[in-house]
């Protein structure tokens, strides 16, 4: 019996280290990349990396790196390069001839893959849809060589696949349509947020992947998707919780990642107005993640870039249950008579230390929980009341004296 089960595609990942990246960045940002290629389900077979002070014009590798590639694609079933900045028209087109038969994507069109698999509402389909146009526009040569080939699979989902002879004329006209169909679905949006703004509006916030998604479930006491996927989260969730009888919004967001497509980011525009006019963010961070600190840095930035740094901010450092500290870069070291001895901290230990070293950064709006365990979560929710209050006020100055029966969500 012929089996009917499609084929798992396999890549081969190439990054460079440069001025502006270290060799032990790069290293994170390949995992990164096989995890993005992973939630797509393709295998990783391979990752090359050179070091470069820039890109190269024509292939992005040097000459040496670009023939260890074809020497190790050619003797290996291989079914795509993956490289791990945003490629230029001109060296997919190089890269391509090189490479002949085989797909060369980069970081930008994997994400937006993933986006196009994860958009349900009509809203993200279009969002996506337009990102992919935009993306597409000035690489039409590439898109069609590719589709002529009927590859599909990864890097192949999505609105060309259906049409072989479009030509940039059409192209455009499909743009414009998107985005007069996505300005409608906007001031829809606008009009929802509008009738919501009665209530404190509170919006989860963070790399993608953090555990943002379960954090949701926990406060609102609700479903809501959440996966160990880039990504799993791409339309706007929206609540309403009620706690200690004061009602109040939550949304759960798109997750920030770094070399975040700029053409994603416009797309996303209204989606992202949930974070620019919330009143309070719960940035999540995984703080089990080695590199968190630099997820911290790719979220605030990213913030900053939309108009929404200066929000209120409960930093929720996540997922302590799985935290693994390198002890030893806490270990103190103590001076007695007879020389130096290394006092060994345990998981606990550290721990804390992090805690006091965040809360004299952060003043008071940090907490640390496991929402997997809903571990601190009472600690977490203490803290979001007083914000919550603080606002409510502002908004019903004789709250007090209404009374309050609309306790449908969780306190």
């Amino acid at each position: 019996m012929n089996s009917t089960a499609k084929k798992q595609e396999t890549a081969v990942l190439v990054a460079i280290t440069t001025q502006r990246q270290t060799a032990e960045q790069t290293q994170e940002y390949l995992q990164e990349l096989a995890f993005l290629a992973s939630t797509l389900g393709v295998e990783t077979v391979k990752t090359f990396t050179q070091k470069l002070e820039y890109s190269d014009n024509r292939t992005f590798v040097g000459k040496g790196r670009l023939e260890d590639i074809k020497t190790f694609v050619t003797a290996n079933p291989v079914d795509m390069i993956i490289f791990d900045d945003e490629l230029i028209p001109s060296q997919v087109r190089n890269l391509e001839a090189e490479f002949k038969d085989i797909k060369v994507l980069d970081r930008s069109l994997l994400i937006l893959d993933i986006f196009a698999m994860r958009a349900q509402t009509a809203q993200a389909k279009t969002q996506v849809e337009l990102a992919q146009y935009q993306y597409m526009y000035p690489r039409l040569t590439r898109m069609w060589s590719h589709l002529s080939r009927q590859k599909g699979g990864v890097g192949m989902r999505g609105p060309g696949e259906k049409e072989l002879e479009t030509d940039r004329r059409i192209v455009q006209d499909r743009i414009a349509f998107l985005k007069e169909k996505l300005e409608k679905i906007d001031k829809q949006s606008v009009t929802r947020r509008k009738e919501r703004n009665r209530l404190v509006r509170v919006a989860l916030v963070g790399y993608t992947n953090v555990g943002k998604s379960t954090l949701m479930r926990r406060l609102a006491k609700t479903d809501v998707f959440a996966e160990n996927k880039l990504f799993a989260t791409v339309d706007s969730t929206v609540r309403k919780v009620v706690l200690e009888n004061i009602p109040f919004l939550l949304t759960d967001t798109v997750g920030f990642i770094r070399k975040l497509p700029t053409k994603l980011i416009e797309s996303f525009k209204s989606t992202l107005d949930e974070v620019r006019e919330a009143d309070i963010l719960l940035h999540v961070v995984d703080i089990s993640h080695p590199s968190f600190e630099e997820q911290i840095e790719v979220v605030n930035q990213t913030l900053a870039e939309i108009g929404a740094g200066d929000k209120s901010t409960v930093m929720v450092f996540n997922k302590i249950d799985a935290y693994h500290p390198k002890k030893e870069a806490f270990d103190e070291v103590i001076e007695t008579e007879e020389g130096e001895i290394v006092v060994e901290q345990t998981k606990e230990m550290v721990l804390e230390k992090l805690k006091k070293s965040y809360y004299n950064a952060s003043a008071e709006h940090v907490v640390f929980i496991s929402a997997q365990n809903s571990e601190n979560l009472g600690e977490l929710r203490t803290k979001l009341f007083e914000l919550i209050k603080q606002k409510h006020y502002v908004i019903y100055p004789n709250w007090l004296n209404v009374p309050f029966t609309d306790v449908d969500f969780a306190e």
